[in-house]
C-alpha cells in the first residue's frame, strides 16, 4: 500500500519550510486559511489547486517536492519526480533562461512574474505564467533549495 506523500514526516517538515520561507521572503501566505497542524498543512499544500515544486541544493538540483497538481501537470509519480533533476522540466533550448532566473532568485530572495516553457515526462509542452520563485530557507536561514508556484498554464502542443 502506497502512503500519500504528504503524510511522510520529511514531507510534513519540508512543507513547513516551503510555507514559512514563502511568507518570510515574499511577505504573504502561499495558501489562504492554513490549517492548524503541520500534517493538515502538508495535506492542504499537496492538494492545493496551484502548482508547487521545489528542488534541493545539489550541483544538479533534484526535485524534493511536487504537489498533486505538479505531478498531474508533469504526468509523473511522486517517486519519479523526487528523483528527477529539475533542469529536465525545461527543454534544452530553454535551460539557459531557466538557469538565469534561478540565479536571479538566488541573489534577490524571490522573483515574481516569471513566464517560461516547460515539458512533461510524456512530451507535452506548456507555458507557465505569473510564476513566483523563492529561496527555501530553514530555521537558521540556511538555504535548502528553491521553490516555484503558479496557477496559470497554457498547453502548447
Amino acid at each position: 500500500m502506497t502512503v500519500e506523500p504528504w503524510r511522510l514526516p520529511e514531507v510534513v517538515e519540508h512543507t513547513g519550510l516551503l510555507l514559512d520561507s514563502f511568507k518570510g521572503i515574499v511577505g504573504r501566505s502561499l495558501v489562504c486559511n492554513l490549517a492548524e497542524t503541520p500534517e493538515l498543512r502538508a495535506q492542504q499544500l499537496f492538494e492545493a489547486s496551484l502548482v508547487v515544486v521545489s528542488h534541493g541544493t545539489e550541483a544538479d538540483p533534484i526535485f524534493n517536492y511536487g504537489n498533486q497538481r505538479a505531478l498531474e501537470l508533469w504526468e509523473t509519480t511522486w517517486e519519479a519526480m523526487t528523483r528527477m533533476p529539475s533542469r529536465l522540466t525545461a527543454e534544452p533550448m530553454n535551460r539557459e533562461e531557466r538557469s538565469h532566473i534561478l540565479s536571479e532568485t538566488e541573489r534577490q530572495g524571490y522573483v515574481e512574474g516569471y513566464c517560461g516553457v516547460r515539458i512533461s515526462t510524456t512530451g507535452q509542452r506548456f507555458r507557465i505564467l505569473d510564476v513566483i520563485i523563492w529561496n527555501v530557507l530553514d530555521e537558521q536561514r540556511k538555504k535548502r533549495g528553491q521553490a516555484a508556484t503558479y496557477s496559470r498554464i497554457e498547453l502548447l502542443n
